[in-house]
C-alpha cells in the first residue's frame, strides 16, 4: 500500500515541502468533490491560507507518495486541519493506483473568510503559485480560476516575508505571478 497526500497549496511548491519532509516526485493530478478558498485555518494563523472541504467543484493539486513518517510529518504541518481520504474514482491523473493504496487531502470545514487581520499574504501566494508554475504556467492558471476569495484582503509582504514556509520563489516568478492574480482580483 502506498501512502499519497494530495497537495493543492504550498504542498505543490517543492522547496517548500522540503521543509517538512520527504515525498516522491509531484505527479499533477485534479480532484472532483472539492472545492477550494482562501480562509482562515484558525485564530493562530497571522495570514489565511488555501484550504478545501468537500463540495461540488474541483480542484487541481499534486500527487505526493510518503512514507508513513512522512505523513505523520505533514500531519503536524497541516495543523489547524483535519485529514481526510480522497476517493481514487475522483481523482483525474496519469498515476495507476493500487486498489489498496490511500490518497489523503487536508481539509478545513466550514471556513471562516480572510479579513483585514488575517489576509491573503503575497509571499503565500508567490510560494503556491511558484509550485504550480513548476509544471507549468496552463496549470498556475487553473489553480487561480478553481480557487474562491480572490476578492479578499490581500497584503504584500514581499520585503519582509510573514509566511513562513515561503521558498522556491524567485524574482523572475513575480512578473508571471502578479499578472495572474490581478486577472483573478479583477
Amino acid at each position: 500500500m502506498t501512502h499519497y497526500i494530495f497537495g493543492y497549496g504550498s504542498l505543490m511548491n517543492s522547496a517548500s515541502r522540503q521543509l517538512t519532509g520527504q515525498t516522491s516526485q509531484a505527479e499533477p493530478a485534479t480532484v472532483t468533490g472539492l472545492k477550494r478558498y482562501w480562509g482562515k485555518v484558525d485564530d493562530s494563523y497571522i495570514l489565511s491560507p488555501l484550504v478545501v472541504d468537500k463540495g461540488h467543484g474541483k480542484v487541481n493539486g499534486v500527487l505526493l507518495a510518503v512514507s508513513d513518517q512522512g505523513l505523520a510529518e505533514f500531519d503536524i504541518r497541516e495543523r489547524g486541519y483535519h485529514r481526510i481520504q480522497i476517493e481514487l474514482n475522483n481523482i483525474d491523473s496519469s498515476l495507476s493506483f493500487a486498489q489498496q493504496d490511500q490518497v489523503w487531502v487536508y481539509v478545513k470545514d466550514s471556513p471562516e473568510p480572510p479579513c483585514s487581520l488575517s489576509p491573503i499574504m503575497q509571499t503565500y501566494v508567490d510560494t503556491v503559485l511558484a509550485g504550480c508554475l513548476e509544471i507549468s504556467e496552463q496549470f498556475a492558471k487553473e489553480f487561480v480560476e478553481h480557487t474562491i476569495g480572490w476578492n479578499f484582503p490581500l497584503e504584500n509582504d514581499r520585503h519582509q516575508p510573514k509566511y513562513g514556509n515561503l521558498a522556491g520563489v524567485k524574482s523572475e516568478h513575480h512578473n508571471v505571478i502578479d499578472a495572474l492574480v490581478a486577472e483573478a482580483r479583477a
